[in-house]
């Protein structure tokens, strides 16, 4: 099939953010057009006037609504667009120049009606971005059970990097009304309709994340409430795996207590595994301030998406 692209974008708030992502699509290497459509929901700090800056240069829509949450503006964008296959960006993105030509390049090898991609830290993101970003990817972290790496299983595309064909969207009728795990929810109600995923790894974006250590709980509290939810809409895709950073949390805990009646051994192994985070991620971001940051970031997200998960399954019927 011809490949006609529609990137749909959904902003609030965001100003800066969306100026950030809207300069980087400028300058994509594809050649074959596509159209933007920025989603404006109910933001009181309106990105209008930044989006304006680029109506000479980009194929760009701008729609305002009032609040409704992320995911019912992507619907809207969808609804709207003249495209026959939708790419779902997240506004704290900036894709590389490539980008669009990888996604086409992959479907057209390999087609599916949705398709997901992998985030990377950028080399002028911040120390704790580049922290949060490792803690979120990593394979010795709970970035390795959430979807990213083929040998999981079936891939399950995460909003923030997204893409949906225009038929796929029609049928399942795209985002749900979930505030948190919108995007898993919808993988499986594409996979219920017979609708194939894949994962393009060179389809990557630069994902600034949250900016502070009490945002990134917050956001990883929210995944965590989220699983139990979905698991009970789907009990056929529940996993023991996803009480692991739940299980972390708790041998911590226990490994504190153990230590004031000389029992000191599980608390070592704690120290070996965060040990390994510091080595890993130094060896990946070549950056010491980056390596200890990313000990802080990976213990946040093992306690807020373990409490997260424990109060959704436990305390929430």
């Amino acid at each position: 099939m011809s490949l006609q692209f529609s990137i749909i974008v959904p902003v609030y708030n965001r100003p800066q953010e969306i100026d950030e992502l809207l300069q980087s699509l400028t300058k994509q290497d594809f050649q074959d057009g596509f159209e933007v459509l920025v989603v404006e929901d109910g933001s009181e700090d309106s990105s209008e006037e930044i989006v304006k800056k680029y109506t000479s240069e980009l194929n760009l829509n701008y729609f305002y609504k009032e609040n409704s949450g992320a995911g019912a503006s992507r619907n809207y964008g969808m609804e709207r667009a003249s495209g026959n296959y939708f790419i779902i960006l997240d506004s704290d993105v900036i894709v590389p120049v490539e980008y669009l030509s990888e996604v086409k390049k992959a479907l057209e090898e390999n087609y599916t009606d949705a398709f997901g991609g992998p985030d990377a830290a950028h080399p002028n993101f911040t120390a704790l971005q580049k922290a949060i970003n490792y803690s979120m990817t990593s394979v010795l972290t709970t970035g390795g059970i959430r979807g990213k790496k083929k040998s999981v299983g079936k891939f399950q595309p995460r909003s923030f990097n997204l893409g949906l064909s225009q038929i796929a969207f029609s049928k399942t009728k795209g985002f749900n009304k979930l505030k948190v795990g919108e995007d898993i929810d919808l993988t499986f109600r594409l996979w219920e309709n017979d609708f194939e995923t894949q994962l393009i790894t060179k389809a990557f974006v630069y994902h600034k994340r949250r900016s502070t250590i009490k945002q990134f709980f917050k956001q990883t509290f929210a995944f965590g409430t989220a699983r139990p939810v979905l698991n009970k809409m789907y009990p056929e895709t529940a996993k023991l795996t996803y009480w692991f950073p739940s299980l972390f949390i708790i041998g911590i805990d226990i490994a504190i207590i153990a230590v004031f009646f000389g029992y000191w051994q599980l608390l070592a192994f704690y120290g070996i595994y965060f040990t390994c985070i510091f080595l890993d991620s130094l060896i990946q971001n070549k950056n010491l301030q980056v390596a200890l940051l990313s000990v802080v970031t990976t213990l946040t997200q093992f306690y807020g998406y373990g409490l997260g998960f424990l109060e959704s399954r436990l305390l929430k019927k």
